[in-house]
């Protein structure tokens, strides 16, 4: 499960970066590179702190392979796609909600504490969108004020608590997963945001 999980989310942020470079009209082959970083950022910078190396995706040629069919099936279909932001805004979150869960059991599995590993989830979810966001010229979303990272760590919370009760793991997999989808979905939908020192007033 926990490797399908990780081919699913690899999947989706692709997906979702070759969204973003066919917005901003990139050629073929900056299409290509924003759906890989997109996909391996985050996993990368988790897999380096803890000190996994070779990083997962260069032990695995599979992740490379699906990078490149899922950024060519995106491609294909560009014009399918009826909705750009709606898409990209979907399978954004499906990634989130995924590499989230990939993250906390990476550190699980290297017997970190929960904090750190609600930590490492969010980093695994947050940082691939990060650097495609700076390679695209944009302000990543991580760093304004929609609800993003915070409903990583939400989910994150949220499995640990329901790890405590008599739940198999693979139910407390997906209703983490779903706390997040859910938590991003409504924070958009009904526009809400954390606080900011700044006043909304021009100057």
């Amino acid at each position: 499960m926990f490797y399908t999980i990780d081919i699913l989310g690899t999947i989706a942020f692709a997906i979702s970066g070759v969204l973003v470079a066919m917005s901003k009209k990139m050629d073929l082959f900056g299409i290509l590179i924003i759906g890989f970083v997109t996909a391996i950022g985050g996993g990368t910078l988790r897999d380096l702190l803890i000190g996994e190396t070779p990083v997962n995706w260069m032990q695995d040629i599979t992740f490379t392979y699906v990078i490149i069919a899922s950024a060519v099936f995106a491609m294909v279909f560009k014009n399918k796609i009826n909705y750009l932001r709606t898409s990209l805004f979907l399978f954004d979150t499906i990634g989130i909600a995924l590499y989230t869960l990939i993250g906390i059991e990476k550190g699980i599995n290297a017997n970190l504490h929960p904090v750190i590993c609600v930590a490492l989830g969010t980093i695994t979810a947050s940082f691939g969108g990060v650097i495609r966001d700076v390679l695209c010229n944009e302000i990543p979303v991580i760093f304004r004020k929609e609800i993003y990272a915070t409903a990583c760590v939400l989910g994150g919370v949220t499995y640990f608590l329901l790890s405590e009760l008599p739940i198999k793991n693979d139910y407390v997999f997906v209703i983490a997963g779903v706390v997040v989808i859910v938590i991003r979905l409504l924070a958009v939908k009904f526009k809400i945001a954390l606080p900011t020192i700044y006043s909304d007033e021009k100057t």
